[in-house]
């Protein structure tokens, strides 16, 4: 045999230096779901290893993701319930929980990316992305709450903003407020492909965020779908979005392979919490080494075609590599 593949597998340096796809902790997001109080961290029970941080505690994380080697982190905010309203009035306030939670991190690591989730979600009493009418999640309505939620958080030093609410037009009407408000420069992460997916369990679970009627599924993408995604990926490209992403990661690997194929914009992924839940749970049980998956799984992900993956893995990850 004059081809023998397996010459350049016979050592792990030959397998370095032939390797197609490196995964570094500069690839990798962290989320982080923030909370009030002072020295607070509440465990997740359905994320074993993810807490709720206050933003003393909080500071601390970003320091730590920094001396790791990960660049970013992605905020997320838990509300107590006296504060959600259906029209999320929240999610405004110059003084609210995730303004000065950029606020926090910025001053104790001026060198991170803060990116935020642009969504009513979290902020809503009915749990929906979107204004609630008679049952019915408004679209054109919901966009400028959408764009003062964005230019809320770029005024508190926000690097990005992430819609995660999948409303017709997001894209378009934030970078319009975000640009009249002075702050070209902020960037937009637009969730382009976000399924309507069941592997947000344990996220739901984190922030008290499940829809209090109804489901997601008519904003949401349906995942039988995969050619719907590069018509969002167009119309998002063309509103303005500087960075796409794909939500969940592992069951869409081919639809991050297919984004990366239609555009030139960075693609990104979103290893969700129900991802991460399974490989944990399958580690506690002794079913799997949980340290290789976890590492086969976001090298997986890298190798479809996303440039950064959004992980609750990344501290463990960027330890490992």
């Amino acid at each position: 045999m004059n081809k023998r593949p397996r010459r350049i597998r016979q050592n792990e340096a030959i397998r370095s230096l032939v390797r197609e796809t490196r995964l570094t902790p500069a690839n990798l997001v962290y989320p982080v779901f923030v909370i009030e109080g002072k020295a607070k961290r509440e465990s997740i029970a359905s994320m074993p290893g993810i807490d709720r941080l206050s933003l003393d505690l909080l500071a601390e994380d970003a320091k730590e993701c920094l001396r790791l080697g990960i660049p970013a982190l992605a905020l997320f905010p838990a509300i107590v319930s006296t504060k959600k309203d259906p029209q999320a009035t929240e999610s405004t306030n110059p003084a609210g929980l995730i303004p000065r939670a950029i606020q926090a991190i910025k001053s104790a690591v001026p060198e991170m990316i803060v990116i935020t989730d642009v969504a009513m979600d979290p902020y809503s009493s009915d749990g929906h992305d979107g204004l609630v009418k008679d049952g019915k999640v408004l679209n054109d309505e919901t966009l400028p709450i959408l764009a003062q939620m964005a230019l809320s958080q770029a005024k508190a030093g926000a690097d990005f903003v992430a819609p995660s609410d999948m409303m017709d037009g997001r894209v378009a009407a934030i970078r319009t407020e975000l640009d009249k408000g002075g702050f070209q420069e902020t960037g937009i992460i637009a969730y382009t492909a976000k399924y309507a997916s069941s592997f947000y369990g344990p996220f739901r679970d984190a922030l008290d965020s499940a829809p209090k009627h109804g489901d997601k599924k008519t904003y949401q993408m349906d995942p039988a779908n995969a050619r719907e995604a590069i018509k969002e990926l167009k119309l998002d490209i063309e509103e303005g979005a500087d960075i796409v992403m794909v939500k969940p990661a592992l069951p869409y690997l081919d639809i991050i392979s297919m984004l990366r194929a239609e555009s030139d914009v960075p693609v990104a992924a979103y290893h969700v919490s129900g991802e991460y839940a399974m490989i944990k749970a399958a580690a506690e049980k002794g079913w799997m080494d949980g340290e290789k998956v976890m590492l086969e799984s976001l090298l997986s992900i890298k190798r479809a075609g996303a440039d950064m993956i959004f992980t609750y893995f990344a501290k463990e990850a960027a330890k490992s590599l």
